[in-house]
């Protein structure tokens, strides 16, 4: 069959619409009815790949929403944390609109957390697009590390305390970490987040960090945590206290 031959029967073949999964279909096409059962002609539709759409977070009828983190990890929030956090998004907001060019987070962290947890959670934020203040990236050599811890508190809009045990031991000793936290505690802008440790053991060091709720690695990870905490500083999520005590947002 020729070229032209083998064009006009593709263009008169009805197995597009009707199929030649069978010898029969086959013998009811006028293009193909001449062949024999064993060629007649087979048709398969392409295989079209489907890509799902992203994960939306869910909400369960317990008061729990989640959403995944980079890694594919499911990320939870209870209606505790989403009260914690939606004050927080608010006073982030209102730092926006006054200072839009400040970094979004301070990380308060125990001097020797500087290379293990403090790292790891800075890594992490930085990974998902938040600008962090990390002592360890933006002190340089040869500068003073109070002066400079203070110039990074003043160009942060919100602060993150990492509680651990080593910070306990700088809160004993009147240590750097203690003074940051000083500061800290005066505005309404923190979020402890405890690893390695509890709130409650936190109260026997800095009672008035314990009595604001914050973020706990207690069944999660670093990684989970620090998607909720961007998730505080985005600010395209809207998080309001409804009037029932639960949250309402866009994007969570």
């Amino acid at each position: 069959m020729s070229v032209a031959e083998t064009t006009i029967c593709s263009m008169r073949c009805t197995a597009p619409v009707e199929g030649h999964r069978t010898a029969s279909g086959a013998a009811n096409c006028p293009a193909c009815r001449g062949r024999s059962s064993r060629s007649y002609y087979s048709y398969t539709p392409p295989v079209q790949s489907f890509r799902p759409p992203a994960a939306r977070p869910s909400v369960s009828s317990g008061g729990t929403s989640s959403r995944r983190t980079s890694s594919g990890g499911t990320v939870t929030y209870t209606s505790s944390e989403r009260r914690t956090l939606a004050p927080i998004h608010q006073q982030f907001m209102r730092q926006v609109e006054k200072f839009p060019d400040r970094r979004d987070l301070f990380l308060c962290h125990a001097w020797d957390d500087r290379a293990g947890a403090a790292k790891e959670l800075h890594d992490e934020l930085q990974k998902i697009g938040v600008s962090v203040w990390f002592s360890e990236k933006d002190v340089a050599l040869g500068t003073s590390l109070i002066r400079e811890i203070d110039k990074g508190l003043g160009m942060s809009k919100i602060g993150i305390v990492l509680v651990t045990p080593s910070m306990f031991k700088s809160l004993s000793s009147a240590g750097v970490a203690d003074k940051e936290l000083s500061a800290l505690l005066a505005t309404d802008r923190v979020i402890p987040v405890v690893h390695g440790t509890s709130f409650d053991e936190l109260r026997d060091y800095s009672p008035l960090l314990a009595a604001r709720s914050g973020l706990s690695t207690d069944g999660s990870s670093l990684e989970e945590v620090a998607v909720k905490i961007a998730d505080t500083v985005d600010t395209d999520t809207l998080m309001a206290a409804n009037a029932g005590g639960g949250v309402t947002s866009r994007d969570w």
